[in-house]
């Protein structure tokens, strides 16, 4: 399971990351009704449904040039991401930042060097199409993706 060890870098530079954050890709929300969450950020806020996984209980819904995407805490994927949200109102799986490039070797290396794992990157979709990506926690324990360009 990728990890995060917080000891001070005192050589750190801004240049030394070996990609530049562009926004937010995607938000994912775990939710305990779907069709009632489908509707809110439908109806309220104009998230049109993108693409719809009955499969996996997950709907990725069009937010401007980026996606929030709903699962459904009882669906495929939903079981397999822990216990519904609880009264705190926390229900947030992770945070998905896209990247202008995706190396994935440079980018396992410079995580390391702040003493975090990544897991393998992976081909998934999100607001721009399918491409790469891999996920990592913050200190916290909060899930990060970085997710590079989409393929074309």
């Amino acid at each position: 399971m990728p990890g995060h060890d917080s000891s001070p870098q005192p050589d750190w530079r801004y240049d030394m990351i070996p990609f530049n954050v562009e926004r937010i890709d995607h938000i994912v929300l775990r939710v305990s009704d779907l069709q009632r969450s489908i509707e809110f950020y439908g109806q309220v806020l104009g998230c049109a449904v993108d693409r719809n996984r009955p499969d996996l209980g997950l709907v990725h819904l069009r937010a401007g040039a980026s996606m929030i995407d709903l699962v459904d805490i009882n669906g495929p994927l939903g079981v397999r991401g822990g216990r519904a949200p609880g009264d705190e109102g926390r229900n947030v799986d992770h945070v998905c930042l896209r990247v202008d490039r995706f190396d994935e070797a440079r980018i396992h290396e410079h995580l390391a060097r702040f003493g975090l794992m990544a897991d393998a990157a992976q081909r998934r979709y999100g607001a721009e199409g399918t491409g790469y990506s891999l996920y990592f926690p913050d200190p916290d324990g909060n899930q990060v993706e970085i997710k590079g360009p989409s393929e074309t």
